[in-house]
């Protein structure tokens, strides 16, 4: 049984919110601008916003879907698999994992970001104009919340980070 996008994206809005209110009512650390309550308070609005977007269909074209295959039996089946490496696709996740690992030091984040994002937005079918801007952008903006906002540290790499 397939759940329509309204009941996902329902489900995602209660559950981000839900987060964003346990990060609201945590108390915040004295002398820290930034506490633990902030981390569940923005993952869980994203998350929300999210589930808005899928809700209002924001995103999805609903003339891009594929056809179904018709089954003998006058049912409906799965769209056929695009391509000879269709199924490798199960193995990006953990391979781009992997080089995250091997790579992160070497590189620093942004450029081992950038390259995780370009890759893993080109195997879901995205093209290079949007691929590229996405890549080059997404990994600063998460930067900026995780290495300046948060705190976290990040490996620096090749690139200087005066900013």
């Amino acid at each position: 049984m397939r759940l329509p996008d309204s009941v996902t994206g329902s489900f995602l809005v209660v559950l981000g919110a839900a987060a964003a209110y346990g990060g609201w009512i945590l108390p915040p650390v004295p002398g820290q601008p930034v506490g633990p309550n902030v981390f569940p308070l923005v993952i869980g609005s994203g998350l929300a916003l999210c589930g808005l977007a899928i809700v209002f269909g924001i995103g999805h074209s609903f003339e891009e879907e594929e056809e179904l295959i018709p089954l003998e039996d006058g049912q409906a089946a799965a769209p056929p698999p695009q391509g000879k490496l269709y199924g490798l696709r199960a193995l990006l996740p953990p391979a781009l994992l992997l080089f995250y690992v091997a790579a992160a030091d070497r590189l620093g984040f942004i450029i081992t970001a950038a390259i995780m994002v370009y890759v893993t937005s080109t195997a879901l079918g995205a093209k290079w104009k949007l691929a590229l801007p996405l890549a080059a952008l997404s990994p600063f903006a998460i930067h900026l919340i995780f290495g300046k906002l948060l705190r976290v540290p990040l490996p620096a790499g090749l690139l200087p980070t005066p900013w």
